[in-house]
């Protein structure tokens, strides 16, 4: 084992050990936050609450023109963990703890590799990643910050990720009226039949999509994750209520993507159509914009020597810093499939590997 991995587990048996779930969004600016500004000599830090357990510690070297982004909120963890979640444990080649994967361990191996070099660098962790809710990013790319390069780490096996899907969450109102269930009308007067109808258009559409293409991702990613409503089996559903998602191609519009859903509503049943959250996809922009910022970022990439990986499914915050006009990439260590997961956890050699490329970077003259 290397000093720098050994450092980079150092640190990360104390992150793990700070409770950081989200939810119930109650971290403060003491435990996790003092530990880093200690372990960051040398270094201008900054410590920001945002409100409802979102927290910022932004920390700057020199004069740095890209900045490392890091989230330290972790999921809630679940019975099925064999042992302390939040207690390190290394068995084998792994590092088991909650938040190890996704994504404390970049944040250890982060400060390992500031403490062994003296270049410029520029690190902003925070703590609202998981609750949908991105007031930490938003903030600070509001300010002056004065950077055009991002990296943000989620796990991807230590390997640059260009494009990924933008995400976006609905809740559907449907109304209805009541009756009895053998009324000639039943069919068209139940809130849940309409919801259901709605639904099937709605599958039927995102099939028709899988053709769609852009840069290795295919078709468009759709959920409907819970449908609510009724009173029983003979009374007629005087109400409905339907949660879906949706994850679109950074070439899709998701403004044009909301109208289409919208519009396979029976206009008479539907009361309500909300967006609950939105993420943009990365690299944002039309299609062209799209294009032109992911070849950006893999020259980036390229320039730093970091393998490029493929385009990821699954949504990240780099995709606000692309939005803002930044060249962003999603860069970190350990596997996506071990993230949210019991018994979570990210192999030594990604870690090694992680802080190794850092510290090289952050030893590059700008």
């Amino acid at each position: 084992m290397t000093d720098l991995l050994a450092s980079t587990l150092h640190h990360l048996e104390a992150l793990v050990s700070f409770d950081t779930r989200n939810p119930p969004r109650d971290i403060g600016t003491g435990g996790i936050f003092d530990y880093l500004r200690a372990q960051l000599p040398g270094f201008q830090v900054e410590v920001i609450d945002h409100g409802a357990g979102a927290v910022t510690l932004f920390a700057v070297r020199g004069q740095p023109k890209r900045v490392f982004n890091v989230h330290l909120d972790t999921v809630p963890s679940s019975p099925a963990w064999s042992a302390d979640p939040h207690v390190l444990r290394i068995e084998g080649d792994r590092a088991i703890g909650l938040g190890a994967c996704d994504i404390k361990g970049a944040a250890a191996a982060l400060v390992a590799a500031a403490q062994v070099t003296s270049g410029d660098a520029a690190f902003l962790f925070t703590t609202d990643e998981e609750a949908n809710d991105a007031r930490c990013i938003a903030a600070f790319l509001a300010r002056d910050h004065g950077f055009g390069e991002a990296i943000i780490a989620e796990p991807t096996q230590c390997q640059a990720v260009l494009a990924h899907r933008g995400i976006s969450a609905v809740r559907m109102a449907f109304t209805g009226q009541a009756g009895h269930a053998s009324a000639e009308n039943a069919l068209s007067l139940s809130a849940v039949h309409n919801a259901m109808r709605w639904g099937t258009s709605a599958l039927d559409f995102v099939q028709a999509q899988h053709h769609l293409r852009f840069g290795g991702l295919t078709g468009l990613r759709f959920n409907i994750g819970r449908v609510e409503g009724g009173i029983k089996a003979n009374m007629i559903a005087p109400s409905a209520e339907v949660r879906f998602g949706f994850r679109p191609l950074p070439s899709q519009d998701p403004a044009e993507l909301h109208a289409t859903f919208r519009g396979f509503a029976n206009p008479d049943a539907l009361a309500e159509y909300e967006e609950t959250f939105r993420g943009p996809s990365l690299p944002s922009g039309d299609v062209a914009r799209a294009e032109e910022r992911r070849l950006a970022a893999r020259d980036l990439a390229d320039e730093l020597g970091l393998p490029i990986g493929n385009a990821v499914d699954f949504w990240t915050e780099a995709s606000l810093f692309s939005a803002a006009g930044l060249t962003a990439f999603v860069y970190g260590p350990g596997d996506i499939a071990q993230a949210h997961t019991a018994d979570e956890w990210v192999a030594l050699e990604q870690l090694q590997r992680y802080a190794d490329s850092v510290a090289r970077i952050l030893d590059q003259t700008d």
